[in-house]
């Protein structure tokens, strides 16, 4: 009886061994697929083409959630591929007065959506911030 005792310990013993193996062995191929996963994410953001330095509060660009130090990928028509120069968001921002404009930006490492309508308030301009051109 003691015999039968100790060899089943000894089974429960290798089964609790390989099982606990297989577990560490399973969250070291979720934690490396976690981390390409991630990597593949950070490069297949989309490059940015300027920068917000400035939101005046009250303003139609902080109403509709823009902040400072969002990075623009995307300003209504105008991307990384056909930006030239600021006056290029000057003139999408003119013609879009009163008109919801789709803006991308990147924040904190993550694409968010912002609708930013432009129009007249209190302060200065149509949108109230300020936009900086990225040295690439």
């Amino acid at each position: 009886l003691q015999n039968d005792h100790k060899a089943l310990m000894k089974q429960v013993e290798e089964a609790l061994h390989q099982l606990h193996a297989r577990e560490k062995e399973k969250q070291a191929k979720d934690e490396a697929e976690a981390l390409a996963e991630a990597m593949s994410q950070a490069q297949s953001l989309p490059q940015a083409f300027a920068k917000v330095n400035a939101v005046t509060p009250g303003s139609p660009a902080s109403i509709s959630g823009l902040q400072v130090d969002d990075e623009i990928v995307e300003f209504g028509s105008v991307n990384v591929n056909n930006f030239q120069n600021l006056q290029n968001i000057a003139t999408v921002v003119q013609h879009s007065e009163g008109r919801p404009l789709s803006v991308t930006v990147l924040r904190g490492g993550k694409k968010v959506h912002v609708g930013l309508t432009p129009k007249r308030w209190a302060g200065k301009g149509l949108l109230g911030c300020n936009i900086i051109p990225l040295q690439r």
